[in-house]
C-alpha cells in the first residue's frame, strides 16, 4: 500500500520524470504534487487534464462502450504527459498525472511503472 507522498516520490523515481500530481478529476484540484517541470504549472495542468478525462469519459459513454480509461498519453515536442486514473474503489475519481522529459524517458517503462504505482496506491 502506498500513500500520497510515497506515490509522488515513486512517480519522480521514474526515469525522465519532471513532475507528478494526484488529481481529483471532477474538480481539477491537486491533492498532491511533486517535482517542478519547466514551463508546466502542475496545478493549471491538473485542472486542464481533468477536462480531458471528463471529455473522454463522455465520449466512451456516447459510443456505448463497456470499457474504461487505462491511461491517456499526450505527446508534446519535448515532453510526454501521462494521465492514469486510479482504479481502486476508494480512489474512484482520482488520476495520477506524470510529466516526462521525452529525451530521457522510456515511454513503455514509464507506463509500466506508473501502472504499478497506481495499483499500489491507497487513500
Amino acid at each position: 500500500m502506498t500513500d500520497y507522498a510515497q506515490a509522488m516520490a515513486d512517480c519522480l523515481g521514474i526515469e525522465g520524470a519532471l513532475g507528478a500530481a494526484l488529481v481529483d478529476q471532477s474538480s481539477g484540484m491537486t491533492l498532491a504534487t511533486a517535482g517542478n517541470p519547466p514551463a508546466v504549472d502542475l496545478h493549471v495542468a491538473a485542472a486542464g487534464n481533468s477536462s480531458v478525462v471528463q471529455a473522454k469519459l463522455r465520449t466512451i459513454e456516447a459510443l456505448g462502450l463497456d470499457d474504461e480509461i487505462e491511461d491517456i498519453l499526450i505527446t508534446l515536442g519535448r515532453q510526454y504527459h501521462i494521465i492514469r486514473p486510479v482504479s481502486s474503489r476508494e480512489g474512484q475519481g482520482l488520476f495520477l498525472y506524470l510529466v516526462l522529459d521525452r529525451a530521457r524517458a522510456n515511454l513503455a517503462l514509464a507506463r509500466f511503472r506508473l501502472t504499478k504505482i497506481e495499483q499500489d496506491f491507497r487513500i
